[in-house]
Protein backbone atom coordinates (compact mmCIF):
# COMPACT_ATOMS: atom_id res chain seq x y z
CA UNK A 1 0.00 0.00 0.00
CA UNK A 2 1.02 3.22 -1.19
CA UNK A 3 1.52 5.70 1.64
CA UNK A 4 -0.57 8.46 -0.42
CA UNK A 5 -3.94 6.09 -0.99
CA UNK A 6 -3.36 5.21 3.20
CA UNK A 7 -3.40 9.34 4.28
CA UNK A 8 -5.19 10.85 1.08
CA UNK A 9 -5.71 14.41 2.00
CA UNK A 10 -3.02 14.63 4.82
CA UNK A 11 -0.04 12.75 3.16
CA UNK A 12 1.77 15.83 2.31
CA UNK A 13 1.71 18.03 5.58
CA UNK A 14 2.92 14.89 6.63
CA UNK A 15 6.62 15.62 5.56
CA UNK A 16 5.88 18.21 8.13
CA UNK A 17 6.17 15.80 11.01
CA UNK A 18 8.90 14.01 9.06
CA UNK A 19 10.86 17.38 9.37
CA UNK A 20 10.09 17.95 13.17
CA UNK A 21 10.78 14.74 13.87
CA UNK A 22 14.42 14.87 11.66
CA UNK A 23 14.99 18.06 13.41
CA UNK A 24 15.06 16.23 17.22
CA UNK A 25 18.22 14.20 16.05
CA UNK A 26 20.31 17.70 16.04
CA UNK A 27 21.68 17.46 18.87
CA UNK A 28 25.44 18.37 20.15
CA UNK A 29 26.13 15.19 22.16
CA UNK A 30 27.40 13.31 19.61
CA UNK A 31 26.14 9.55 21.58
CA UNK A 32 22.92 10.64 22.07
CA UNK A 33 22.98 12.09 18.46
CA UNK A 34 24.00 8.68 17.48
CA UNK A 35 20.97 6.88 19.87
CA UNK A 36 18.21 9.27 18.17
CA UNK A 37 19.58 8.53 14.77
CA UNK A 38 19.49 4.59 15.78
CA UNK A 39 15.56 5.13 16.86
CA UNK A 40 14.07 7.88 14.87
CA UNK A 41 15.94 6.94 11.51
CA UNK A 42 13.14 4.43 10.20
CA UNK A 43 10.13 6.01 9.24
CA UNK A 44 8.06 3.80 9.55
CA UNK A 45 4.20 3.95 8.31
CA UNK A 46 3.29 6.79 10.63
CA UNK A 47 -0.08 5.80 10.68
CA UNK A 48 -0.55 7.63 14.35
CA UNK A 49 0.71 11.46 13.40
CA UNK A 50 -1.38 10.60 10.53
CA UNK A 51 -4.23 9.81 12.82
CA UNK A 52 -3.95 13.09 14.70
CA UNK A 53 -3.82 15.05 11.04
CA UNK A 54 -6.72 13.34 9.59
CA UNK A 55 -8.94 14.37 12.90
CA UNK A 56 -7.65 17.89 13.05
CA UNK A 57 -9.64 18.37 9.12
CA UNK A 58 -12.59 18.37 10.63
CA UNK A 59 -12.56 21.96 12.25
CA UNK A 60 -9.45 24.33 11.80
CA UNK A 61 -6.90 22.60 10.46
CA UNK A 62 -4.09 24.32 12.06
CA UNK A 63 -0.29 22.75 11.05
CA UNK A 64 1.27 25.12 13.11
CA UNK A 65 -0.44 22.83 16.20
CA UNK A 66 -1.53 19.59 15.21
CA UNK A 67 2.10 18.93 13.44
CA UNK A 68 3.50 19.16 16.86
CA UNK A 69 1.16 16.87 18.61
CA UNK A 70 1.72 14.40 15.48
CA UNK A 71 5.02 14.31 16.15
CA UNK A 72 4.68 14.17 19.84
CA UNK A 73 2.07 10.91 19.29
CA UNK A 74 5.09 9.58 17.26
CA UNK A 75 7.77 10.32 19.67
CA UNK A 76 5.93 8.63 22.78
CA UNK A 77 5.58 5.66 20.75
CA UNK A 78 9.08 5.07 19.75
CA UNK A 79 9.86 5.64 23.32
CA UNK A 80 7.83 2.93 24.82
CA UNK A 81 9.57 0.62 21.52
CA UNK A 82 13.11 1.89 23.43
CA UNK A 83 11.78 0.52 26.90
CA UNK A 84 10.49 -2.92 25.23
CA UNK A 85 13.58 -3.54 23.36
CA UNK A 86 15.60 -3.45 26.81
CA UNK A 87 12.75 -5.55 28.53
CA UNK A 88 12.71 -8.08 25.80
CA UNK A 89 16.40 -8.03 25.09
CA UNK A 90 16.08 -7.31 21.26
CA UNK A 91 18.87 -7.44 19.26
CA UNK A 92 16.86 -6.27 16.10
CA UNK A 93 13.85 -4.22 15.62
CA UNK A 94 12.64 -4.61 11.90
CA UNK A 95 15.62 -5.68 10.66
CA UNK A 96 17.80 -2.41 12.54
CA UNK A 97 19.74 -2.89 15.15
CA UNK A 98 18.27 -1.90 18.99
CA UNK A 99 19.88 1.02 20.69
CA UNK A 100 20.21 -1.72 23.63
CA UNK A 101 22.58 -4.17 21.17
CA UNK A 102 24.71 -1.07 20.52
CA UNK A 103 24.87 0.30 23.72
CA UNK A 104 24.41 -0.24 27.74
CA UNK A 105 20.60 -1.40 28.85
CA UNK A 106 20.92 1.58 31.34
CA UNK A 107 21.32 4.04 28.44
CA UNK A 108 18.71 3.06 26.60
CA UNK A 109 16.16 3.30 29.37
CA UNK A 110 17.50 6.90 29.75
CA UNK A 111 17.08 7.58 25.83
CA UNK A 112 13.74 6.32 26.23
CA UNK A 113 12.94 8.95 29.52
CA UNK A 114 14.80 11.71 27.50
CA UNK A 115 12.56 10.94 24.73
CA UNK A 116 9.57 10.90 26.76
CA UNK A 117 10.22 14.63 27.89
CA UNK A 118 11.03 15.83 24.70
CA UNK A 119 7.41 14.22 23.51
CA UNK A 120 5.92 16.25 26.46
CA UNK A 121 7.62 19.20 25.16
CA UNK A 122 6.38 18.99 21.58
CA UNK A 123 2.44 18.43 23.44
CA UNK A 124 3.08 22.07 24.92
CA UNK A 125 3.71 23.40 21.93
CA UNK A 126 0.00 23.41 21.32
CA UNK A 127 -0.83 25.49 24.26
CA UNK A 128 -3.86 23.20 25.00
CA UNK A 129 -4.37 22.11 28.65
CA UNK A 130 -6.40 19.83 28.14
CA UNK A 131 -4.82 18.10 25.60
CA UNK A 132 -1.75 18.39 27.57
CA UNK A 133 -3.88 16.47 30.75
CA UNK A 134 -4.91 14.15 27.82
CA UNK A 135 -0.90 12.87 27.14
CA UNK A 136 -0.21 13.02 30.63
CA UNK A 137 -3.10 10.37 31.59
CA UNK A 138 -2.39 8.68 28.28
CA UNK A 139 1.40 8.10 29.33
CA UNK A 140 0.12 6.44 32.78
CA UNK A 141 -2.77 4.33 30.74
CA UNK A 142 0.54 2.90 28.48
CA UNK A 143 2.90 2.64 31.66
CA UNK A 144 -0.25 0.71 33.52
CA UNK A 145 -0.42 -1.81 30.61
CA UNK A 146 3.64 -2.11 30.19
CA UNK A 147 3.61 -3.09 33.69
CA UNK A 148 0.77 -5.36 33.53
CA UNK A 149 2.04 -7.33 30.71
CA UNK A 150 5.39 -7.49 31.96
CA UNK A 151 3.89 -9.01 35.96
CA UNK A 152 1.95 -11.92 34.26
CA UNK A 153 4.95 -12.79 31.53
CA UNK A 154 4.87 -16.61 31.55
CA UNK A 155 1.35 -17.03 33.17
CA UNK A 156 -0.86 -19.11 31.32
CA UNK A 157 -3.70 -18.09 34.37
CA UNK A 158 -4.92 -15.25 31.55
CA UNK A 159 -8.14 -14.79 30.01
CA UNK A 160 -8.99 -12.79 26.78
CA UNK A 161 -10.71 -10.11 28.86
CA UNK A 162 -7.46 -9.62 30.98
CA UNK A 163 -5.68 -9.33 27.44
CA UNK A 164 -8.20 -6.77 25.42
CA UNK A 165 -8.08 -4.70 28.99
CA UNK A 166 -4.03 -4.89 28.45
CA UNK A 167 -3.87 -3.86 24.80
CA UNK A 168 -6.34 -1.34 25.11
CA UNK A 169 -3.88 0.46 27.89
CA UNK A 170 -0.50 -1.08 25.77
CA UNK A 171 -1.75 -0.16 22.50
CA UNK A 172 -5.51 1.31 21.97
CA UNK A 173 -5.24 4.04 24.24
CA UNK A 174 -2.50 6.46 21.90
CA UNK A 175 -4.21 5.42 18.57
CA UNK A 176 -7.38 7.11 20.68
CA UNK A 177 -4.93 10.12 22.11
CA UNK A 178 -3.99 10.62 18.64
CA UNK A 179 -7.86 11.16 17.16
CA UNK A 180 -8.89 12.57 19.96
CA UNK A 181 -5.98 15.11 20.45
CA UNK A 182 -6.39 15.99 16.71
CA UNK A 183 -9.70 16.82 17.70
CA UNK A 184 -9.32 19.00 20.20
CA UNK A 185 -6.44 20.70 18.93
CA UNK A 186 -8.64 21.82 16.05
CA UNK A 187 -11.74 22.96 17.87
CA UNK A 188 -14.28 20.88 16.88
CA UNK A 189 -17.58 20.04 18.53
CA UNK A 190 -17.70 17.83 21.54
CA UNK A 191 -19.77 14.86 19.93
CA UNK A 192 -16.88 14.74 16.92
CA UNK A 193 -14.26 14.40 19.52
CA UNK A 194 -15.93 11.87 21.18
CA UNK A 195 -16.66 10.47 17.94
CA UNK A 196 -12.98 10.35 16.76
CA UNK A 197 -12.04 9.31 20.20
CA UNK A 198 -14.16 6.23 19.77
CA UNK A 199 -13.17 5.63 16.19
CA UNK A 200 -9.42 5.73 17.66
CA UNK A 201 -9.73 3.21 20.50
CA UNK A 202 -11.51 0.64 18.28
CA UNK A 203 -9.37 1.08 15.43
CA UNK A 204 -6.24 0.41 17.69
CA UNK A 205 -8.05 -2.83 19.08
CA UNK A 206 -8.03 -4.13 15.62
CA UNK A 207 -4.88 -3.05 14.98
CA UNK A 208 -2.65 -4.92 18.30
CA UNK A 209 -5.15 -7.96 17.43
CA UNK A 210 -3.89 -8.77 14.23
CA UNK A 211 -0.22 -7.51 14.78
CA UNK A 212 -0.78 -10.54 17.26
CA UNK A 213 -1.80 -13.14 14.56
CA UNK A 214 0.61 -11.71 12.75
CA UNK A 215 3.11 -12.56 15.45
CA UNK A 216 1.94 -16.57 14.18
CA UNK A 217 1.51 -16.18 10.85
CA UNK A 218 3.31 -13.08 9.51
CA UNK A 219 6.54 -13.33 6.95
CA UNK A 220 9.67 -12.98 9.21
CA UNK A 221 11.12 -10.79 6.79
CA UNK A 222 8.34 -8.60 6.48
CA UNK A 223 7.80 -7.92 10.52
CA UNK A 224 11.47 -7.70 11.01
CA UNK A 225 10.96 -10.20 14.18
CA UNK A 226 10.93 -13.95 14.53
CA UNK A 227 7.59 -15.75 14.11
CA UNK A 228 6.90 -16.54 17.86
CA UNK A 229 8.19 -13.62 19.54
CA UNK A 230 5.34 -12.95 21.93
CA UNK A 231 5.61 -16.99 23.43
CA UNK A 232 9.46 -16.00 23.38
CA UNK A 233 8.79 -13.57 25.60
CA UNK A 234 6.06 -15.09 28.18
CA UNK A 235 3.44 -12.83 26.56
CA UNK A 236 -0.06 -14.54 26.21
CA UNK A 237 -2.01 -12.76 22.91
CA UNK A 238 -5.34 -13.79 21.95
CA UNK A 239 -4.15 -16.45 19.98
CA UNK A 240 -2.56 -18.35 22.42
CA UNK A 241 -5.51 -17.79 24.71
CA UNK A 242 -8.30 -19.01 22.59
CA UNK A 243 -5.73 -22.16 22.32
CA UNK A 244 -5.49 -22.59 25.90
CA UNK A 245 -9.39 -22.33 26.58
CA UNK A 246 -9.98 -24.70 23.41
CA UNK A 247 -7.46 -27.32 24.35
CA UNK A 248 -6.95 -26.93 28.47
CA UNK A 249 -4.99 -30.41 28.69
CA UNK A 250 -1.49 -31.09 27.65
CA UNK A 251 -1.48 -27.24 25.88
CA UNK A 252 2.12 -26.76 23.79
CA UNK A 253 1.90 -23.29 24.76
CA UNK A 254 1.89 -24.31 28.76
CA UNK A 255 4.53 -27.03 28.24
CA UNK A 256 6.73 -23.90 26.69
CA UNK A 257 5.97 -21.67 29.56
CA UNK A 258 6.87 -24.64 31.97
CA UNK A 259 10.39 -25.48 29.81
CA UNK A 260 11.02 -22.87 27.18
CA UNK A 261 12.54 -25.05 24.87
CA UNK A 262 12.63 -24.35 21.13
CA UNK A 263 10.80 -27.51 20.16
CA UNK A 264 7.84 -27.00 22.11
CA UNK A 265 7.88 -23.16 20.98
CA UNK A 266 7.96 -24.66 17.74
CA UNK A 267 4.67 -27.01 18.50
CA UNK A 268 2.89 -24.01 19.79
CA UNK A 269 3.34 -21.63 16.73
CA UNK A 270 2.14 -24.86 14.77
CA UNK A 271 -1.15 -25.71 16.42
CA UNK A 272 -2.01 -22.29 16.71
CA UNK A 273 -1.63 -21.75 12.59
CA UNK A 274 -3.43 -25.22 12.67
CA UNK A 275 -6.15 -24.51 14.82
CA UNK A 276 -9.40 -22.35 14.27
CA UNK A 277 -8.27 -19.50 16.79
CA UNK A 278 -6.71 -17.57 13.73
CA UNK A 279 -10.22 -17.19 11.99
CA UNK A 280 -11.56 -16.65 15.72
CA UNK A 281 -9.21 -14.28 16.24
CA UNK A 282 -9.59 -11.93 12.84
CA UNK A 283 -13.22 -12.20 13.92
CA UNK A 284 -12.84 -10.31 17.22
CA UNK A 285 -10.54 -7.57 15.35
CA UNK A 286 -13.55 -7.21 12.68
CA UNK A 287 -15.62 -6.52 15.49
CA UNK A 288 -13.80 -3.63 16.28
CA UNK A 289 -13.20 -2.62 13.46
CA UNK A 290 -16.82 -2.37 12.68
CA UNK A 291 -17.17 -0.66 15.88
CA UNK A 292 -14.65 2.10 14.31
CA UNK A 293 -16.85 2.61 11.23
CA UNK A 294 -19.54 3.18 13.14
CA UNK A 295 -18.09 5.91 15.69
CA UNK A 296 -17.50 7.85 12.18
CA UNK A 297 -21.22 8.52 11.26
CA UNK A 298 -21.51 11.62 13.39
CA UNK A 299 -18.83 13.17 10.75
CA UNK A 300 -19.15 14.57 7.78
CA UNK A 301 -18.65 12.62 4.33
CA UNK A 302 -15.35 14.65 3.99
CA UNK A 303 -11.85 13.10 2.17
CA UNK A 304 -10.77 12.48 5.92
CA UNK A 305 -13.58 10.66 6.81
CA UNK A 306 -13.66 8.06 3.78
CA UNK A 307 -9.54 8.02 4.27
CA UNK A 308 -10.39 7.14 7.79
CA UNK A 309 -12.85 4.16 6.96
CA UNK A 310 -10.43 3.07 4.44
CA UNK A 311 -7.89 2.55 7.21
CA UNK A 312 -10.12 0.75 9.42
CA UNK A 313 -10.50 -1.60 6.38
CA UNK A 314 -6.95 -1.56 5.57
CA UNK A 315 -5.76 -2.65 9.33
CA UNK A 316 -7.51 -5.87 8.88
CA UNK A 317 -5.42 -6.92 5.73
CA UNK A 318 -1.84 -5.51 6.21
CA UNK A 319 1.06 -8.48 6.69
CA UNK A 320 3.53 -6.54 8.88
Amino acid sequence: MVAAKLYGPVQQDLALVEELMASLRQVDYPPLAHMLDIVLSGSGKRLRPALVLLSGTFGDYRLDLLVPLAASVELLHTATLVHDDVIDSADTRRGRPTVNSVFHNSTSVMLGDYMFAHAAELVARTGNIRVIRLFAHTLMVMARGEITQDMSAYDSRQDVQEYLHRIAGKTASLFATACEGGAIVAGEPEEWVLALRDYGYNLGMAFQIVDDILDFTGDEAEMGKPVGSDLMQGTLTLPSLLLLQRYPDDNPVQRFFHERTQEHLQQAVLMVRDSEVLDESYAIARQFSRRALEALDVLPGTEARQTLEYLAEYILERRS
